[in-house]
């Protein structure tokens, strides 16, 4: 019986810890977990926003942004869904208070943090750019 309550509550929690594959919903437990990557957290309006959608296809799930990312980054998304029932109150209040942080104006807005959390570039919008144009915008931003 404890075993079946300690699962309940495990996947209760599951979908406030990840957005998707290899996404995370919270910036503290991307700092935990950068260790020498950068962080890479997206403000999107997932099913509402077209550049969103744009960007999320021909960038962040394609092979080549998976790979680069696995070595590279933690990813957090912050989503502002017209669909409210895909996120819990606290995930909504969360990303609230991250956007009012981060100063959002526009979606999708991306930043890449160090592993502190400190600001190392900022994105806003998504120009139809490739895959491999966008990986070296993060690597450039990286060097800086």
């Amino acid at each position: 019986m404890k075993n079946l309550i300690a699962l309940t509550i495990l996947i209760g929690y599951i979908p406030t810890l990840t957005a998707g594959e290899g996404w995370l919903t919270n910036i503290e437990k991307a700092k935990k977990q950068a260790k020498g990557k950068m962080i890479l957290v997206e403000f999107t309006g997932s099913d509402w926003c077209p550049p969103c959608k744009a960007l999320k296809k021909n960038v962040f799930n394609t092979d080549k942004f998976k790979a680069y990312a696995k070595e590279n980054l933690v990813l957090v998304e912050l989503d502002f869904p017209r669909d409210k029932s895909k996120l819990s109150k606290e995930q909504i209040a969360y990303n609230k208070a991250q956007a009012t942080k981060f100063g959002i104006r526009g979606y999708p807005t991306v930043f890449l943090l160090d592993a502190s959390g400190k600001e190392i570039m900022k994105k806003v919008g998504f120009g139809r750019t490739s895959v491999e144009s966008y990986i070296k915008m993060l690597k450039d931003a990286k060097v800086q």
